[in-house]
């Protein structure tokens, strides 16, 4: 027994869009997380410095946190968006 797929699949005239954008994402994130990398290995002791009460080790670390979570969103937005306006 089973059940089929939730949704008609098909063609996906976004995939290329989708694809490009997540790569470009991915690597602004890559970007950003390498820094934390540097700082941690390059100037380990300016992690200690604190910054809005907390070190900037903690205020980085969730900082990548909430970024990655933005740019998912973004990347949701202009991924439907895409494929509202590509797969009519």
């Amino acid at each position: 027994m089973g059940h089929g797929p939730a949704v008609k699949l098909g063609k996906d005239n976004a995939a290329s869009y989708k694809t490009r954008l997540g790569i470009i994402m991915f690597v602004i994130y890559t970007l950003v997380y390498f820094g934390f990398v540097v700082i941690n290995t390059a100037k380990p002791k300016m992690m200690q410095m604190v910054i809005f009460g907390q070190t900037l080790a903690i205020v980085y670390g969730f900082g990548l946190l909430v970024f990655a979570l933005v740019l998912a969103v973004i990347y949701n937005y202009l991924c439907t968006s895409a494929e509202t306006r590509l797969n009519k």
